[in-house]
């Protein structure tokens, strides 16, 4: 009966989604279906759950004043004229919209996601994408897949959740991460091509897809080894930057097109500022108070929520508009439910049991669950819409599970770990996000942008699967 409650609230969400049901009810029904099922099997004492409030409150706070942040910054840039001055000087030094979107997909957004983490990539990414001609849902998805260098996010902390509870070196992890991140990298980078190409030029996209998802893999790798995985994947992210802006230059002076003489202008030079002050504000705040060792209090300066603010009223040079305030407040009351109930949904089930209970039911198919493994670490990233949360419920059940069935454990949790990272692009919370900066058509294609990004996933998912098997037999 354990077994029928712990999979309850996630088969339910899952099928209400795949049904068009709206993400909020979806989510309640999943908190409402775990929360019966706590008080049917899964009880927990009052001492474990306020242990479970005093940490994860917190971090819902944050998550939920950096979405709020990041869509005022997106407004503030979109009204004002910069974002789409920036995109305009973007595109010019990238040759063709192919190129200016795996910019995006494999620079830009994870960038500034492994800066700042909790899905901002895509606060900056997807304003980009509005420019490059494209539809409002292609727009939508294409950004979301930028969010393809998750295990980096915020500077690595999932990762390091996922190293500690299995007991692994963090930059072994990082590294063996970043040699699995082959598969979903090359993957996003075909099918953000495929969609942003003409039908007669796709043959020659998806090559250029696939040779970024590989440079990209070079690049988070060799970041890796270097200089470790907390940075690794900012610095893999700004080599590829500057490769596509190099290679769009050469280009447009070989043509002598007079594509790259288009100047960045002061609104965009402003937006490129803002940016500046968002991404240097949250590294340097907290270099400081790692350096000092402050209080844990005094750690929110160093949010990426607190800085998304602050790099709007800079750009804004004082308080938005009414309009841009409100807009983004309309917004924010409709992405923030969302968001919160699905981590509120992940904690109930780590917090009581049930993840781990799925997880060891799984686990009961032997060998076979090498190929279950990667869908049970994707399978807490849908739900929580974190890396760390993922990471929270499973990552020491699967440990245990490797363990269990013998197999090397490194190769095993870097699978999982990726996989864990992958499929919160996907989460509800997440999709309603991007839809919402995207322009307004984008919010009556939901479903087909949730399914799309959905079925890329879990391709991906699958042939990671599939390599976690061969790596489990021939190295056991």
């Amino acid at each position: 009966m354990q077994l029928v409650w712990s999979a309850l609230p996630v088969l339910v969400v899952i099928v209400a989604l795949f049904a068009g049901v709206r993400s909020l009810h979806a989510a309640l029904l999943g908190v409402v279906l775990a929360l019966v099922g706590m008080a049917a099997a899964f009880p927990i004492t009052g001492d474990v759950a306020l242990a479970a409030l005093r940490v994860w409150l917190p971090v819902l706070v944050e998550v939920l004043l950096i979405v709020g942040g990041g869509l005022l910054l997106s407004e503030v840039l979109r009204v004002a004229g910069a974002q789409k001055a920036l995109a305009q000087w973007i595109l010019a030094r990238t040759g063709h919209g192919v190129g200016a979107v795996l910019l995006v997909v494999h620079g830009v957004t994870p960038f500034a996601e492994s800066l700042t983490g909790f899905g901002i990539g895509i606060t900056i990414g997807i304003p980009l994408l509005v420019h490059c001609g494209l539809s409002a849902r292609k727009v939508a998805v294409i950004g979301l897949l930028g969010l393809c260098a998750v295990p980096w996010g915020s500077m690595g902390p999932g990762t390091l959740i996922a190293a500690t509870m299995a007991g692994l070196p963090l930059d072994a992890l990082g590294v063996a991460s970043a040699y699995v991140s082959v598969i979903p990298f090359v993957i996003t980078g075909v099918v953000a091509a495929w969609l942003a190409s003409e039908p007669g030029a796709r043959g020659k996209a998806v090559v250029q897809g696939a040779v970024s998802g590989l440079l990209l893999t070079v690049a988070v790798a060799a970041a890796n080894l270097t200089v470790g995985t907390a940075p690794a994947g900012a610095l893999g992210a700004l080599v590829m930057i500057l490769l596509f802006l190099a290679r769009g230059h050469f280009g447009a002076r070989k043509a002598k097109d007079g594509v790259a003489s288009v100047a960045l202008g002061p609104l965009g030079a402003r937006a490129l500022t803002a940016y500046a002050v968002l991404l240097l504000g949250v590294l340097l705040a907290g270099v400081v108070l790692r350096v000092l060792q402050l209080s844990p209090a005094l750690h929110v300066l160093a949010s990426p929520g607190v800085w998304l603010f602050i790099a709007a009223l800079y750009f804004s040079r004082g308080l938005p508009s009414s309009a841009v305030l409100g807009s983004s407040a309309k917004s924010w009351s409709q992405v923030a439910p969302v968001t919160g109930l699905f981590i509120v949904l992940g904690v109930l089930m780590a917090v009581s049991g049930m993840a781990a209970q799925l997880a060891r039911a799984l686990s009961a198919g032997g060998v076979a669950y090498l190929f279950a493994a990667p869908f049970v670490g994707a399978l807490g990233g849908f739900v929580t819409g974190s890396n760390t949360g993922a990471n929270a419920m499973f990552a020491a059940t699967q440990a245990e599970i490797a363990h269990a069935l013998s197999v090397p454990l490194l190769p095993f949790m870097a699978v999982h770990n990726v996989s864990a990272a992958l499929l919160l692009m996907a989460s509800p919370g997440k999709i309603e996000m991007a839809c919402h900066l995207a322009p307004p058509e984008a919010l009556r294609s939901r479903r087909w942008v949730q399914m799309t990004v959905l079925w890329t996933d879990m391709a991906a998912v699958a042939l990671m699967a599939l390599l976690n098997v061969l790596l489990g037999v021939y190295l056991r």
